[in-house]
């Protein structure tokens, strides 16, 4: 049994249309993913299904990334392959030409991200297991036999490693249960996008706490004035103890984000995402040394292991945000979890985004039954857009994400999804007006040269 095909399809929606998704330094994305099929002549029926997340314009990009790593897949034995996705994972992240696009950054690590989550996808559907309980059953060894601890032994060593695995072990069976009975927490940030008026702001916040929900989160930094007023109706909405994160996508400098955040600290922000460049470690050191106790959260642009680490060892986040997207797949983020667990920070995982909500979760439930194996301030991010597009949506009850049963990683897209926002040829980019297809038609993306300036 060989692999037979890599197929990649640029797959994108419209979201600039209501400001979905809208914050300080993205106002207008269109959610997209470059999608990856993997098959295979097993005659099982089993695909694998990843994907790269973006937000418009460069998905061609990223889709382009993805087929340059065709060759390393089609042709050779699927059992090979899935049976060793530590060694597969570091041939692909440690190619010496492929890595000098980055090294273990951007595009071409997104796109190995894409590839490796698509063959962690088709082995959870072979073993017929959903992703986080393959993971939470396997063992220590197996586990940490997929970590590449290159850059990383003068913070967590392999033998560290093994110790939080196996310290772990004891519970794991008690903790699925507990998942599949209770869920695991989630907080919303479906009311908090910059775009919307305030009205929406006031029902999407009293709709969070009717739901259960025990957070939310604002989008801030564009304008201090409108972050006063929305933070006022929003402390006002849900109460004066509830939780309201906030997140400013990078978009100040650290003098700016101290200043800024002090402003904002009489109404309780429950954390500070993203004040800086992601790239900064020190200046988020600085920050969360300026703000304490103010907490400070970051981790959806943080590229690799390497920099998480960095902002772990100089105590500079409060939270870790994983992304399941970012960093390259279902390996490093066992790695950064791993690292997590050694320093004592909770991961509070990134999903805003078309898809990520069905993949992170399968990584926070790994992280309660088998890393940390504590649930304690602990929540999973929850947007409610484009959940309708994928096989095994995710579920929500109560303000808490319900554990996938199904087999996978629940990255699945519908065919028919992709054919029609297939870009840019599919009915909904290509719809002439809008009784031409079933959604609206192409919005107009803004323009190169008029990207927001700070």
């Amino acid at each position: 049994m060989i692999f037979t095909d890599l197929e990649i399809s640029d797959i994108r929606f419209p979201t600039s249309r209501a400001l979905d998704g809208s914050d300080a330094m993205n106002p207008d994305p269109d959610y997209s993913a470059a999608y990856v099929v993997l098959r295979t002549d097993a005659g099982d029926g089993h695909e694998g299904h990843g994907f790269a997340f973006t937000i418009g314009r460069g998905n061609d990009i990223q889709a382009a990334a993805i087929a340059s790593l065709r060759p390393y897949l089609v042709g050779r034995p699927v059992a090979a392959v899935l049976a060793d996705l530590g060694g597969f994972w570091r041939e692909l992240v440690h190619d010496s030409q492929l890595r000098w696009l980055g090294p273990e950054k951007g595009v071409m690590h997104m796109a190995i991200a894409a590839v490796v989550n698509a063959l962690w996808d088709l082995r959870a559907k072979r073993e017929d297991l959903p992703l986080w309980q393959l993971l939470s059953r396997m063992s220590p060894e197996d586990l940490v036999d997929l970590v590449d601890f290159r850059y990383l032994d003068d913070a967590l060593t392999r033998d560290e490693a093994l110790r939080i695995l196996r310290a772990a072990q004891p519970g794991r069976a008690a903790r699925e249960e507990h998942l599949l009975r209770e869920g695991f927490p989630a907080y919303t940030t479906s009311p908090g996008w910059l775009g919307y008026d305030d009205d929406k702001l006031r029902r999407l916040c009293k709709e969070a706490v009717a739901d259960g929900f025990g957070q939310i989160k604002l989008k801030v930094g564009a304008d201090l004035a409108d972050d006063v007023r929305r933070m006022t109706i929003a402390r006002q909405t849900c109460g004066p103890d509830f939780r309201i994160a906030v997140d400013a996508n990078q978009r100040w400098d650290v003098p700016t984000a101290i200043t800024w955040m002090r402003e904002l600290a009489p109404f309780d922000p429950y954390w500070i995402e993203e004040p800086t460049s992601p790239d900064d470690v020190v200046g988020h050191a600085t920050i969360a040394r300026e703000l304490a106790p103010m907490r400070v959260a970051t981790g959806e642009h943080v590229a690799n292991r390497v920099l998480f680490k960095q902002l772990l060892q100089l105590g500079a986040v409060s939270y870790v945000q994983i992304d399941a997207t970012r960093v390259a797949g279902v390996n490093e983020n066992i790695a950064i979890l791993l690292l997590a667990a050694k320093f004592g920070v909770p991961v509070c995982p990134h999903a805003g985004g078309v898809g990520l909500c069905e993949l992170v979760q399968h990584l926070s439930m790994f992280d309660y039954v088998a890393v940390a194996a504590d649930m304690s301030d602990r929540v999973i991010e929850y947007v409610d857009h484009l959940h309708e597009h994928f096989v095994d949506p995710v579920v929500i009850r109560q303000g808490r994400y319900v554990a996938p049963t199904a087999p996978g990683f629940s990255a699945t897209i519908r065919p028919r999804t992709r054919t029609e926002y297939a870009y840019p040829d599919g009915p909904v980019w290509a719809a002439p007006d809008p009784g031409a297809a079933e959604a609206a038609p192409r919005p107009a993306q803004r323009r190169p040269g008029t990207e927001v300036a700070p």
